[in-house]
């Protein structure tokens, strides 16, 4: 990595929403550390960066082994801008949610992120940047109460943190994502995807580019006056509905 380059750390980095922001902070200037667990993508896909001219390096992390994470960050130079992308979604019936199922989400789309923001913190400059992406749904949807309640919980982390942040001069906010064409979305029933559509006020899906642009925006020096807000990124859905 190029020593001069401010660095960014970004979780969930290879494919997706994770992916897209790798590439757009990479276009930034930034010197991107790209963090996954699937080995294979994440080198697939640092390497095709790479092949561009951008600085990306793979790391593999398991984010919910505590010791891995906080050792991997321990490594880096100090993070600039870390994204906590990296998350967990399925669908269920409400009366078959399990506390299992509870805990299993709470670790990657809460914990995970916690962990990460309190290292990183430790050694991150002064006006550091820190985005967690939460997602529409934590203002209520149907189907699935643990990822409900999961991203409502990252999203009050992410106020907590700018409080306790802030006289450091780092600036922490969400992104709320709508409905994005990811991996994630591409495996709903074709049902339900047109169900989702169709609550749209675009009837449109995002891009993994709107988010990226979103962060992008967010990490800049330029601003520098915004913290403890979440950015919804959701063709409007957030603006009323019955929350499918």
């Amino acid at each position: 990595m190029d020593k001069g380059k401010p660095k960014a750390l970004v979780t969930g980095g290879a494919s997706g929403m994770g992916l897209a922001t790798v590439e757009r902070l990479a276009h930034d200037g930034f010197a991107v550390v790209l963090v996954d667990r699937d080995e294979v993508l994440a080198q697939r896909e640092s390497n095709r960066l790479q092949a561009l001219g951008l600085d990306v390096q793979a790391r593999v992390v398991d984010l919910t082994d505590e010791a891995a994470v906080r050792g991997t960050v321990r490594e880096l130079p100090p993070i600039a801008a870390l994204v906590n992308n990296a998350g967990v979604f399925d669908e269920r019936p409400f009366m078959e949610v399990s506390n299992d199922d509870f805990r299993r989400v709470y670790e990657i789309n809460l914990v995970a992120a916690a962990t990460l923001t309190q290292e990183v913190a430790r050694r991150m400059p002064d006006g550091g940047r820190i985005v967690n992406i939460a997602s529409r749904a934590y203002l209520g949807a149907r189907h699935h109460p643990h990822y409900v309640a999961s991203k409502a919980a990252l999203v009050g982390y992410t106020r907590a943190s700018a409080m306790e942040l802030a006289p450091r001069g780092i600036l922490v906010n969400a992104i709320a994502p709508g409905l994005i064409e990811t991996p994630l979305i591409r495996a709903l029933s074709a049902d339900r995807l047109a169900a989702q559509l169709a609550l749209q006020p675009t009837g449109t899906m995002g891009r993994p580019e709107d988010i990226a642009h979103a962060v992008s925006f967010l990490v800049s020096p330029r601003t520098g006056f915004i913290t403890g807000q979440v950015l919804f990124v959701d063709g409007g859905k957030s603006l009323g509905g019955s929350g499918a």
